[in-house]
């Protein structure tokens, strides 16, 4: 009987999530079996799962004699850093003053957030292009900070908003009550209980200016560009540079895992402290 249970688990269970984490990972894995492959195997008739001489051609290649990998690489991390920054601070600001707060028009304002994220970046091309130009921030990195934060911010303010919603006013009072003032009450009692959430907003934020295409074809230029539009552009009319594109994949993902090992870990200490503070 046991031996019966055991079997219908692995079967309604195990199996299934072991399929299920082969799809996924499995085009992570092809991605870099591709790009440590040699030339002559790569494109080859026969196909390898796994390469017969490990080769980093294509990492070298990448770096010293295509596209300015360098610096779409350093373009992005400007960018969504300073995305990031400028998209949360402007977040936690206004997520706390929805929170806290009760004013005319408050629900309205809401209700444009939510909106905003209904309809596709898109049909922001134009209207933005046409701001940047006036502004004379085309083809800056600047056009692309502020081109994010017009969908980056009202999401994280909902998502700011419902944490903060669920945190207790009596913390606040209390601090004012030992004579803080509203100012210092938020940054010595809330902002360390709210940092989960932050954590969290500001991983949402970086990996979307991080990956994000559209704007950045539009609003960039070859000084300017991005990794994507620098992987984009490997891409051409008489072919594919396979080894090139997948190595620049690998590497792309490089500073997203990075990000999400320190992510994690911060999570978990501010949870905890939070759960000691409050």
């Amino acid at each position: 009987m046991k031996q019966k249970f055991e079997f219908k688990k692995v079967a309604s269970l195990y199996i299934p999530l072991l399929l299920l984490l082969v799809f996924i990972l499995f085009p992570f894995y092809w991605t870099f079996v591709t790009s440590i492959k040699s030339e002559s195997e790569l494109y080859g008739m026969v196909v390898t799962y796994w390469p017969k001489s490990l080769s980093l051609e294509s990492y070298r290649k990448l770096f010293t004699t295509t596209v300015n990998f360098v610096d779409a690489m350093k373009n992005s991390l400007i960018v969504a850093f300073i995305t990031t920054i400028v998209s949360l601070a402007t977040s936690t600001a206004a997520a706390y003053a929805f929170s806290r707060y009760r004013f005319a028009g408050r629900k309205v304002l809401m209700c444009m957030f939510l909106s905003n994220n209904m309809f596709p970046t898109v049909l922001l091309l134009i209207p933005l292009y046409s701001i940047m130009r006036k502004m004379g921030l085309l083809y800056s990195p600047w056009a692309l900070v502020l081109a994010y934060t017009t969908f980056t911010i009202p999401f994280s303010v909902w998502l700011l908003n419902g944490f903060l919603n669920d945190l207790p006013i009596t913390l606040e009072e209390a601090a004012l009550v030992d004579g803080c003032n509203r100012g210092s009450a938020f940054f010595r009692i809330i902002l360390p209980i709210l940092s989960p959430c932050l954590v969290a907003t500001g991983v949402y934020i970086f990996m979307t200016s991080w990956n994000e295409y559209t704007f950045a074809v539009m609003f960039t230029n070859t000084s300017t560009r991005t990794i994507p539009v620098a992987l984009k552009s490997l891409i051409g009319q008489l072919g594919v540079q396979w080894d090139l594109l997948t190595a620049g994949g690998i590497v792309t993902i490089i500073p997203v895992c990075i990000m999400f090992f320190f992510a994690q870990k911060r999570l978990v200490e501010g949870l905890t402290a939070g759960a000691v503070k409050g």
